[in-house]
């Protein structure tokens, strides 16, 4: 008979392929791509060091659990980059899927937490999710800034889909903005943005 507590550590020996999911993203010294369990974590640094400085509350607990699951089901389902038109397709279903398979393997209370989780962070209804959204994005358009735009150049992503792609988080308040400005600046003055004619 499986115990609880047997339930528990074998999710979480599941949980450890999430170090292995590669993401498009560079880690800073760009000696190798960031992976999810990395990106998870900088999101909670930058929900902790920002989530009084938004102009709105939300509950942090409520925060870091979403955060935390929100691309566990990349276990099964793989990245998808964001700018890959065609990996796009289907995106949705196959995260679905690999949630209904993941969370099955918790026990019956932990199970119903992280689907509603999951669903929370999907619809994108509340505050929480919201700002967890937010910070997806953010933390990696932060990243590719940090990179020196090793992204944008090698995948050729134009200026123009950059701000189009951020556009939900960068005009949503002045908070938000202030932080986009400041990075987006940065990042044309030092020459960070892909350009057609940089072929």
């Amino acid at each position: 008979m499986i115990t609880r507590i047997t339930q528990l550590i074998d999710f979480l020996s599941v949980l450890d392929k999430f170090k292995t999911i590669e993401r498009k993203t560079y880690v800073s010294n760009t000696a190798r791509r960031e992976n999810d369990a990395e990106h998870t974590w900088h999101m909670c640094m930058f929900a902790l060091l920002l989530h009084k400085e938004i102009g709105y509350e939300v509950n942090l607990e409520k925060t870091l659990k979403l955060i935390l699951i929100h691309d566990l089901v990349e276990i099964y389902a793989g990245d998808t980059f964001t700018h890959d038109v065609k990996a796009r397709v289907g995106k949705k279903v196959r995260e679905d899927e690999a949630a209904e398979i993941l969370f099955a393997q918790l026990p019956e209370d932990f199970k119903s937490e992280f689907n509603e989780l999951w669903v929370e962070y999907e619809s994108g209804e509340t505050l929480e999710s919201q700002f967890v959204k937010t910070i997806d994005k953010m933390q990696a358009f932060a990243q590719n800034v940090h990179t020196k735009g090793m992204v944008w150049k090698e995948n050729q992503i134009a200026p123009e889909k950059i701000l189009t792609y951020n556009e939900s988080w960068r005009s949503h308040n002045e908070s938000f903005s202030k932080i986009f400005n400041h990075l987006w600046s940065f990042a044309k003055k030092e020459g960070y943005l892909y350009h057609s004619d940089d072929k």
